[in-house]
This record gives C-alpha cells, sequence and structure tokens, in this order.
C-alpha cells in the first residue's frame, strides 16, 4: 500500500456537494468537512466531482488528469447514481418497451474493472464508495413531475422499483471493490444505520442535505481511522 499523502475525488453530485436551496434550484452547497480530513489524516484532497457524472465520464476524467502525471497517492470515486437512472420521459412515453439505465450494469462493471486497473498501473490507490440510499417515493415524485406517472408506475411496478435499482448498483461496487481487493467507504451503511434516512435527503429524495453531508463527513473519518495512511 502507497504512502497515502493527496487524495483526488471523482465523482458525481453526491460529494461536489449539491443540495436544493430555498427556491428548490440546485446550488453547491458543500458542508462535507473535507478540511477536518485533511487535519485528522494529514492528506490534501482536491474534489472533481462533477454533476451528473457517469461511469464513462468519469473514465474520460480520470484519463485526463493521469496524462498530466500527477503527484497523487490515491483516487476516491463515487460513482454509480446517475448510471443507473433511466430516461423517465421516454418510460412515461413508452411503458410497454424495454428501457435500459443511463449505463447497463454490464458496462458499469467492466469500465470501473477499467479504471480501477489504470489506477494501479499507475501506482495510485483507488477507494471506492458505495451509494447513500434514496428515498424512492420523493425521488418519484420530484424526477418524474410533469409525466405520466400512470405509465411510469407500469413498468416499474411500484415505487420500491427504483430503490432497487439504486442498490443493485451499489451493491455492484461492493464486488467490484472485493474482487480487485481495493478499500471502499461504505456511505450507504452509514446512512442506513438512521432510522430516519428521509431526515438526512433534499426534496429531490437522491442529494444528502446538510444533515446527510455530516453522515457523508463521519463515514470518511470512520474509514480513515481504520485505514493505513502511511
Amino acid at each position: 500500500m502507497n504512502i497515502i499523502r493527496k487524495i483526488e475525488v471523482f465523482g458525481d453530485s453526491i460529494l461536489k456537494g449539491i443540495q436544493l436551496n430555498k427556491e428548490h434550484r440546485y446550488c453547491v452547497d458543500n458542508q462535507i468537512d473535507f478540511g477536518l480530513l485533511n487535519e485528522r489524516f494529514s492528506v490534501e484532497i482536491g474534489n472533481h466531482s462533477k454533476m451528473g457524472c457517469t461511469i464513462t465520464k468519469a473514465e474520460s476524467l480520470v484519463d485526463k488528469f493521469l496524462q498530466s502525471s500527477p503527484e497523487c497517492s490515491a483516487i476516491v470515486m463515487d460513482l454509480g447514481g446517475n448510471d443507473c437512472n433511466f430516461d423517465w420521459a421516454e418510460v412515461a412515453e413508452t411503458p410497454d418497451s424495454e428501457h435500459e439505465p443511463k449505463t447497463p450494469l454490464i458496462l458499469f462493471e467492466e469500465t470501473y474493472k477499467r479504471i480501477i486497473k489504470k489506477l494501479k498501473d499507475s501506482a495510485i490507490t483507488p477507494i471506492l464508495t458505495t451509494l447513500p440510499p434514496l428515498d424512492p417515493q420523493r425521488f418519484f415524485d420530484w424526477w418524474c413531475r410533469g409525466l405520466n406517472k400512470e405509465a411510469i408506475l407500469s413498468w416499474l411496478g411500484s415505487v420500491q422499483g427504483i430503490y432497487r435499482f439504486h442498490e443493485n448498483y451499489s451493491r455492484a461496487v461492493e464486488c467490484i471493490a472485493k474482487a480487485a481487493a481495493v478499500p471502499i467507504v461504505d456511505l450507504r451503511g452509514a446512512f442506513l444505520r438512521n432510522r430516519r434516512i428521509e431526515h438526512l435527503l433534499c426534496e429531490d429524495g437522491t442529494h444528502p442535505n446538510t444533515a446527510g453531508h455530516r453522515v457523508i463527513t463521519s463515514a470518511f473519518l470512520e474509514f480513515g481511522n481504520s485505514f493505513a495512511f502511511a
């Protein structure tokens, strides 16, 4: 294991710190305490997370980053939340058709494994994270507003189907990390230990709010306390 002194983060809007403001608009309000993590573990953390980032976009960003010959010890990746999502307008229009997630699971797994290999080949430690859970009803109400919800439900079966798709990708991340023997930060587990998950999420049922950001900070602290940074 390399000595970890500089960490770069490549993720989606979760680690970007996107929240909904009082006007119900998305904004960057990152309350994840990276400063505390810097101080506690004597590491420098850079954040390259982007809203809407998928695994294929992340691979492109990582490739570009590696071309710069970076002085980097580890890369944290929080990916999958956008990959498992669907084009809900398309589902609403053709509920009797087959629909694929934005990134089919097999492609998601293959791409993630390829990124991990590239990082290992560059002597950079990959660190994966599980996906914080979503609130399926809030998700459905927010992302399917203005669409034919009855048609969407006829395809989904129930709103819980949204949770299951999301959970499947998080489990895939766990399996990828185990197979590749790389460390993983269990963000999902940290959220699920709370009895009222809805209190940790924004109105859209997807993005953690400030209380959720505190949970993410705690999960990284817990991980750091058990991880050998030197």
